[in-house]
């Protein structure tokens, strides 16, 4: 899997809508709040090219991409962290998310209530960011106080993490997320161990109309600075035209998007977005029975790369023998990488690039 990420927002903002669209998995979606109880979970494929023309080059019988998992949450209110609306039951489901996808309305609709009453992009990132907060805020003091037995009773190593604890309650406590913050790598463990939701990297989602797809109103506007002071990702989507996107045939859907003056669809917006945000690369592995896509994240070394393959070939990693794909291209085949002295055979300290293609040598 490539990663995945928990979609959150209010109610009717188009959490839903953008789910079946990203998805096709036929979440339900109604004009009233709570539409969503139990969390819907889709897996889509992430769309690279790369990976087809590897699969003709190699005429490999079976291609693999990698996928992005999505999590739909019933849509949050404020006062949810307290049990307002169904409560905060469904912030549980997207704790070990690797990213919080963020919906955020920006379009006017009279047939699609608002549950604030109006639109107004920024105080509903703000509620959303709240509620979050104090959800963190409840999982801090839990840890707290299950931690104070061991404090008393002298346990050192306890109390270091009691006191990094506080310090993080004292954040939260003041609005404040955790995310964006500089913390020692114990300290990242122990705030791994917590899954926060204000750790996790925000990408904001803009759901526009059709017709601001292609100018940037104050609405969207508004958001994209919001994203900006954060160090957020940000993408504009429109899930009317993805609802409709993805109703039409594969063939057509080219034509449709070029009709509106969009290259991509908003789904390989939001995945490259995503690969950004979270810092990722995807490496390859080709040959006649498959060719496979692989996502690490950035800076992975090779023999962590061949550990997402199998745990065997990282503990008897010997060498990688590495390609680029844009070598792979322009030459036509392997063989002729090798011929031009282009395969490269690299240790453990090589660190992985997006689209290299790998073939790892391993003993058992």
């Amino acid at each position: 899997m490539g990663f995945n990420c928990g979609i959150v927002g209010l109610p009717n903002v188009g959490k839903s809508t953008l789910f079946n669209a990203l998805t096709a998995a036929g979440a339900a979606v109604a004009n009233y709040p709570f539409c969503t109880i139990e969390p819907n979970v889709g897996v889509v494929e992430v769309p690279d090219d790369r990976l087809r023309r590897l699969a003709e080059l190699f005429r490999s019988k079976k291609i693999i991409p990698t996928t992005v998992e999505f999590v739909d949450i019933a849509g949050l209110v404020k006062g949810a962290s307290q049990g307002e609306g169904l409560g905060n039951k469904f912030l549980s489901h997207i704790r070990e998310v690797d990213a919080i996808v963020h919906i955020v309305r920006c379009f006017e609709d009279p047939d699609v209530v608002h549950v604030s009453g109006s639109m107004d992009p920024v105080r509903d990132i703000e509620i959303i960011e709240t509620e979050l907060i104090l959800a963190d805020l409840e999982t801090v003091e839990r840890r707290i106080q299950s931690s104070e037995k061991k404090v008393r009773s002298g346990d050192a190593k306890a109390a270091t993490e009691q006191a990094f604890t506080q310090r993080i309650h004292t954040l939260l406590a003041k609005g404040e997320p955790i995310r964006g913050k500089s913390y020692t790598p114990e300290e990242t463990r122990w705030l791994h161990e917590l899954h926060l939701l204000t750790d996790k990297p925000v990408m904001y989602v803009a759901n526009v109309a059709e017709v601001d797809l292609q100018r940037e109103p104050d609405h969207v506007r508004r958001v994209r600075a919001t994203a900006q002071r954060e160090g957020a990702g940000m993408v504009v989507v429109s899930g009317k035209v993805e609802a409709e996107l993805i109703a039409l045939p594969k063939e057509d859907r080219a034509a449709f998007l070029k009709e509106l003056g969009l290259a991509e669809s908003g789904l390989d917006r939001l995945i490259r977005a995503g690969y950004d945000l979270l810092g990722l690369v995807t490496f390859f592995t080709a040959g006649e029975p498959e060719a496979r896509a692989w996502t690490v994240p950035r800076g992975t070394k090779a023999p962590q790369a061949a550990g997402k393959i199998h745990s065997d070939i990282e503990k008897g990693f010997i060498r990688a023998e590495v390609m680029s794909y844009a070598d792979l291209i322009a030459l036509g085949s392997a063989a002729a990488v090798r011929e031009r002295g282009l395969l490269r055979v690299e240790g453990r300290e090589y660190t992985v690039q997006d689209g290299d293609v790998l073939y790892f040598r391993f003993q058992v």
